[in-house]
């Protein structure tokens, strides 16, 4: 906004003084006004950096069919820009919420999911107050996450799933001390999980599924101690569950099915205070299965596809209530056992694909069950399958 200083020189009366005085007062005001809109204005827009730094990134991408980054004109940044938030108080770039499944009218309109290619350009890394990036869901985005993200101080959210996103997790990822979300799932993330992840004191959610990653889960993962969920299913981890992450006490939901891990399952699993879902399908585990889970506070248990031995452990009782119990394809021996009765709830039970042998128990849950589950042992007998022979 441009302001003009104009200046009078003059002789005048004592009256015109007078009069010259309330003039000089409302120009001086009138300048503090403008300069105060000056600066209102200048204060309510991104600054230019910002800007400069979200063009380097929109030139980065290229999304052909929704049109998300049509919006993106003009010098303020924080308004009406699709998928940016700004700090109210800094007016600083402090969120990229970018989704390609959304239901936001500009989805409905099109009739289409989104679908981008690219790469996410290092210029993101300019956006020094970010605290959240959410650029997920959009099939085509490939290149490598940008190591520079590390240096970003108040990150809290990380959120690039869904893509084809390669390389590896940043070495250096236990920088962000703020980070409390971290998901790259279902992406082509290669190499082993970085050290230092277990530095990442907020990190509440872990999400690595369905990538290429290698190597062990770090054995002091349990210094995750704020973490609720881990899921690192569909991967090529290695070597065994480490004891530590079973002392992570606010840990609910933990999925490494479909990996190569291997050894006994640590019967410490079981005593965890909140754990509810438990899914180690797919993977090498051997040795029995620990008692400690048929009565924990473990609801979605899903042990199959592995080399489990033994019998299926007695102690159910009043405390043990699954709404899924999976067995199937192990090396199960043995009967089915009775005290299986006494669980509270079982809403699907498979057993089947094992080499169990033995009646069927009466009674629930087995009223409810279909042979499939129970199909492909050995010698079992009963409803649902073939009547026991009378001895």
């Amino acid at each position: 906004m441009p302001i003009t200083f104009i200046f009078y020189t003059h002789t005048s009366s004592p009256n015109s003084q007078h009069c010259d005085k309330r003039e000089s007062r409302t120009m001086k005001l009138n300048v503090f006004v403008s300069l105060l809109l000056l600066l209102v204005s200048t204060a309510t827009c991104c600054p230019p950096s910002d800007r400069r730094a979200l063009l380097a990134f929109r030139a980065a991408l290229h999304e052909p069919y929704l049109g998300i980054f049509n919006s993106w004109t003009g010098q303020d940044c924080c308004h009406n820009w699709y998928g940016v938030s700004c700090d109210s108080l800094t007016h600083r770039v402090a969120d990229i919420n970018l989704r390609g499944e959304s239901e936001d009218p500009i989805f409905e309109r099109a009739h289409r999911t989104g679908y981008m290619t690219g790469h996410i350009s290092p210029a993101i890394c300019d956006l020094a107050r970010l605290s959240a990036i959410t650029i997920a869901d959009w099939k085509g985005i490939s290149g490598e996450i940008p190591t520079c993200i590390t240096r970003l101080p108040f990150l809290r959210t990380l959120d690039l799933i869904g893509n084809q996103i390669s390389g590896g997790i940043p070495n250096d990822i236990g920088r962000l001390h703020r980070l409390a979300v971290l998901n790259v799932a279902d992406n082509r993330i290669s190499g082993s999980i970085p050290k230092s992840l277990t530095n990442l004191s907020s990190l509440m959610h872990l999400d690595l599924r369905n990538n290429l990653i290698s190597g062990v889960i770090p054995p002091d993962f349990g210094r995750l101690t704020m973490l609720s969920r881990a899921l690192l299913s569909g991967n090529r981890i290695t070597g065994r569950i480490p004891e530590s992450l079973t002392r992570i006490y606010r840990l609910a939901d933990v999925d490494l099915s479909g990996n190569q891990l291997y050894g006994p399952i640590p019967a410490s699993l079981g005593r965890m205070a909140v754990l509810a879902t438990l899914n180690l399908d797919g993977n090498k585990f051997s040795g029995e299965i620990p008692q400690t889970l048929m009565t924990s506070s473990v609801m979605n248990l899903n042990l199959s596809r592995n080399m489990l031995q033994g019998k299926i452990p007695e102690g159910f009782g009043p405390r043990s209530y699954f709404t899924v119990l999976d067995l199937s394809y192990n090396n199960l021996k043995g009967p089915i056992p009775r005290s299986i009765s006494g669980a509270s709830f079982i809403g699907h039970l498979d057993l089947s694909h094992n080499h169990l042998c033995g009646r069927i128990p009466v009674g629930s849950p087995f009223s409810h069950l279909e042979a499939a589950s129970f199909m492909y042992n050995d010698c079992l007998c009963g409803k649902p399958l073939r009547a026991c022979l009378k001895n």
